[in-house]
């Protein structure tokens, strides 16, 4: 039987969780020097979605609501904020739907175990609530994110061609994220069975992002690049640390044991892939492999390289959005609004 707090102490801790709540969401909302990373200008819609477990997602639609369709999906310890520079740049002309994987930004935890399969489901749900009978969307990933999309291709292979025009995945993996980090070199040399477990504690710890000198050094050097500076750092540093530390943790002992497989493979349309030159978190050889696997069943676009570190679309925002609109401009060659 779980215990109830005192009426003060419970006070105090809904009080707590309230600041800290507030906090997460003015992190998200901050405006930046260079107007990119500022909250979205183009009109916004707030699209209702209930996960088939009855979790609320906090799902938000961009531009006119005849436009063609982009659905990001963010990674780990981000949020719907962390597509600002995409949403910035192709909502005047395209229907751009972002939404919070549960847990992240205003989307609710709930109370299933975490898992890609749940994350799928929670993927599904959106298309369904976002997509016409009969129209297709670009889908977009990154990190998790393009975890998240392979999961969803995987778990419903029947929904690929129906749902997806074409595919971009950023930044991510099919599995064996910790066998293949470099986000610790001095771990490198374990055997394994070493490095695994180690791995895992580490993804999973509970840690903290403090705005401080050497944690904003640390987060360049490992996360993103060092060529990352100003406003593109702050920016991202902010997204990061208005993830809730329970969710981080969550996600990432998910993540340490991450095993998608072959799913890459039920992604039967045209997708593109994209790597970050000095990407410690998922190093290029994962690209290449999910690359692989789209080119055996004919469905690789192009395995492009960025000069970045783990935040490609953040980092080179304009040579992302460029990549972008290459994939739109094939997807979209016939109109789908007008299915």
């Amino acid at each position: 039987m779980q215990a109830t707090l005192p009426t003060p102490i419970a006070g105090l801790v809904d009080l707590v969780r309230g600041l800290m709540r507030t906090h997460r969401a003015g992190l998200r909302a901050r405006t930046y020097g260079e107007q990119a990373f500022d909250p979205p200008s183009a009109p916004c819609a707030v699209v209702p979605v209930t996960a088939p477990d009855g979790t609320a997602l906090r799902v938000h639609s961009y531009g006119p609501d005849n436009g063609d369709v982009i659905v990001l999906v963010h990674g780990w310890t981000c949020c719907i904020e962390y597509w600002n520079p995409q949403i910035n740049a192709f909502a005047g002309q395209y229907r751009v739907i972002a939404y919070d994987q549960r847990g992240h930004g205003g989307s609710a935890l709930g109370t299933s175990a975490l898992s890609t399969e749940l994350l799928a489901d929670d993927l599904s749900a959106v298309l369904d609530a976002v997509l016409r009978p009969g129209q297709r969307a670009v889908l977009v990933g990154h990190s998790l994110g393009g975890m998240t999309i392979q999961a969803w291709a995987g778990r419903y292979p029947g929904q690929v061609a129906a749902r997806a025009a074409a595919v971009l995945l950023t930044n991510t993996a099919a599995g064996d994220l910790i066998a293949e980090t470099s986000v610790v070199p001095p771990l490198w040399a374990l055997p394994l069975p070493l490095l695994l477990p180690i791995g895992k504690f580490l993804l999973s710890a509970p840690l903290v992002f403090p705005p401080i000198a050497p944690v904003r050094w640390i987060f360049r050097r490992q996360v993103m690049s060092l060529a990352s500076t100003g406003d593109v750092a702050e920016f991202a540093l902010s997204i990061v640390r208005s993830c809730p530390t329970r969710v981080r943790a969550l996600y990432g002992a998910l993540l340490a044991d991450l095993a998608l497989g072959r799913s890459a493979t039920a992604l039967t349309v045209p997708t593109t892939v994209i790597a970050g030159s000095a990407d410690d978190l998922t190093p290029r050889v994962h690209a290449e492999r999910i690359a692989e696997m789209l080119a055996e069943t004919g469905s690789l676009d192009r395995l492009e390289v960025l000069p970045t570190g783990h935040l490609g679309n953040v980092e080179a925002a304009e040579a992302f959005n460029a990549e972008l609109d290459r994939v739109l401009g094939g997807a979209f060659t016939v109109r789908e609004a007008t299915a």
